[in-house]
């Protein structure tokens, strides 16, 4: 029977011999998704990725029924999105397939890649922290779907309408690659899944020290314009585009202070 090792005899090898099967483990783990993503290739590029190219995407329908409801009859409703998608390299859908497959195959995984990451680092947690290992599992794999979902139906379809639409001269006709386009897609999509993840990661800054409510609170201000930077960039150059995706990072921010002020609250309870 192999002895267990224990964490606080480790020397800096062993936890780097540690880390390294955990990502490998994790690495395993999204090829093997992403094998099957590789598979079913024509439901992930004809639903998925070019869902938002198509008109009736749920988001046009929404965008143009609220618009009748609040009076402004077709203002919003997408009757076109006159550009193409074009592959201008030999290789270009070949390499298309293969890294929508491993981004699709990491979204997939994201659950198990969190448990590795919680596993390498919960040796170092005391007995109280480590039964909320799946709390914390379900939390950030929830917090990093919505984000998925935000940025799949919201961002990125309010950035290929603008941006296939937006024309500088009637003389010119978009024709968009297909990296550049699964490319917006993508960052859309990986970036607000990110973003979403904030609550967790000002728990653990708040853990370690870094972060306190107090400093969260005096820099809310400047965390405010950091957001609608933020917003400016992963969206179109348009101020309801911006309000829409500013909206629930300013929300996030505000959870995170109350993260970080129930964190500092346990751990004095716990002295």
């Amino acid at each position: 029977m192999k002895k267990k090792i224990d964490p606080n005899e480790m020397s800096f090898l062993d936890h780097l011999n540690d880390l390294r099967n955990h990502i490998l483990r994790a690495f395993a783990a999204i090829l093997f998704f992403g094998f099957f993503a590789f598979i079913f290739k024509d439901f992930i590029f004809n639903n998925i990725i070019f869902g938002p190219k198509d008109i009736n995407f749920p988001t046009y329908k929404a965008l143009c029924y609220f618009s009748n409801i609040i009076g402004l009859n077709d203002s919003f409703c997408i009757t076109e999105l006159p550009f193409r998608i074009q592959s201008r390299t030999v290789s270009g859908q070949f390499s298309a397939h293969i890294w929508t497959s491993i981004i699709a195959g990491f979204i997939i995984s994201f659950p198990y890649v969190i448990y590795q990451f919680w596993s390498f680092i919960s040796p170092g947690l005391y007995k109280n922290e480590k039964k909320y290992a799946r709390g914390f599992i379900f939390i950030s794999s929830l917090l990093f779907f919505i984000g998925i979902l935000f940025g799949y139906f919201v961002i990125c379809p309010l950035s290929i309408n603008f941006l296939g639409n937006y024309s500088v001269s009637s003389v010119i006709f978009n024709d968009f690659d297909l990296s550049s386009y699964i490319g917006l897609v993508r960052s859309s999509v990986l970036a607000s899944g990110l973003i979403f993840e904030l609550p967790i990661l000002i728990y653990f800054l708040t853990k370690i020290g870094i972060v306190t409510p107090t400093i969260l609170i005096k820099y809310r201000k400047f965390a405010l314009v950091g957001v609608l930077i933020l917003a400016a960039i992963i969206t179109p150059p348009d101020v309801t585009s911006q309000i829409i995706v500013a909206i629930p990072i300013v929300i996030l921010y505000q959870i995170s202070i109350y993260i970080s002020k129930l964190v500092l609250k346990n751990e004095t309870k716990s002295k």
